[in-house]
């Protein structure tokens, strides 16, 4: 991964985008993608779309969400403190003693979650664990009126946002659920070799993964792809307490995960799997037994169906904040769409019965 890839890497962490509330992210996202793309657009739900020789007959559709998983202020008290509603799935206890940002229109007004000290805990209260209805932020505000002078009800809120470096290329950050897989469809659509392409690739940075799949589901419909790939996280298995016998032996820097299963076409999986022999690149098998809990289920089901692919990155830690990956995973990851996007053109038949 070279210097400029693994920078965007690190904005693309460091700029925040709750479900909802991805503009930032996507304006990033448009000029990243600029110097390559032969069209750019935003669509009605707020999903960016990029592509790449879009006269082709065959269209390829690349999705990746770039929404994260957030909150949004809904109470002010009497005495300031901040009282949230979730955007998406968490676990109340990775909050606790956690930096915060609510991101408001004069700026980011930096905070803090916590709770009573252990000293001060009793007995019952130490067994007891932390529902998401009683947190609370504290941004230092004197009363209500301090705390309503920078923040007003409906203001996202997202964990302290960074990218930290790992021993043996690994990193880990908040939201690298989805935008580590945001960015391998992004750094594919820009390695595509243009005198070697022949279907119209789009790559599109998806809006409200996390609340339903929406954002798959608008933006689907609208390019009408003939294939689609989603690039989603998934759960890393080489760490304490994950059962491999039921999640799959997937390890962190072992490559990118092709899964199998009713939710994917098999000949774009077998596409998939020859493309990464022919290149030489590692890659990992899964299986899922139902439509999956990402981008490609709807994918998959739009308009007269699309011939979906799933390529997952390990991940570790995931809806917390030190969701950890490799880097070498994401940079093969993207080797490999490109070169799947070499592969196909106006011939290829994906129809499973065939």
């Amino acid at each position: 991964m070279n210097s400029a890839s693994f920078d965007f890497l690190r904005r693309l962490l460091e700029t925040p985008s709750p479900s909802g509330f991805e503009q930032p992210v996507q304006r990033l996202v448009g000029e990243y993608v600029s110097d390559c793309a032969d069209e750019i657009r935003t669509d009605l739900h707020g999903n960016l779309i990029a592509v790449r020789n879009p006269g082709a007959p065959l269209r390829l559709m690349l999705a990746g969400h770039c929404d994260q998983i957030g909150m949004l202020v809904q109470h002010i008290d009497p005495e300031g403190y901040i009282y949230p509603i979730p955007i998406g799935g968490w676990d109340p206890q990775v909050l606790v003693g956690q930096r915060m940002t609510v991101w408001s229109a004069s700026g980011p007004v930096p905070g803090v979650i916590a709770r009573k000290p252990i000293h001060l805990l009793t007995e019952e209260e130490r067994k007891q664990v932390p529902k998401l209805k009683d947190l609370w932020i504290d941004i230092g505000a004197k009363n209500q009126e301090d705390a309503a002078s920078v923040v007003r009800v409906g203001d996202p809120v997202t964990l302290e946002l960074g990218l930290h470096r790992l021993r043996n290329n690994l990193a880990c950050a908040t939201a690298m659920d989805d935008k580590a897989g945001l960015w391998v469809v992004l750094e594919a659509f820009r390695r595509i070799p243009a005198e070697k392409l022949r279907c119209a690739v789009f790559a599109v940075s998806t809006v409200q993964e996390e609340i339903g799949l929406r954002g798959a589901k608008t933006s689907t419909f609208g390019i009408d792809p003939h294939v689609g790939i989603a690039v989603d996280v998934t759960h890393a298995t080489d760490c304490p307490t994950i059962d491999k016998k039921q999640e799959g032996d997937v390890k962190l820097g072992a490559g990118p995960v092709v899964y199998r299963g009713p939710n994917m076409n098999p000949h774009v999986v077998e596409r998939l799997i020859h493309v990464a022999a022919q290149a030489g690149l590692p890659i990992q098998l899964a299986a899922s037994g139902r439509a999956t809990g990402t981008d490609a289920n709807t994918m998959q089901i739009s308009r007269a169906g699309v011939a979906t692919g799933l390529v997952s990155i390990p991940n570790r830690y995931m809806h917390s904040p030190v969701e950890t990956i490799s880097l070498d995973d994401i940079d093969q990851a993207a080797e490999l769409l490109a070169a799947f996007a070499v592969s196909i053109g106006p011939e290829d038949d994906f129809r499973p019965s065939r």
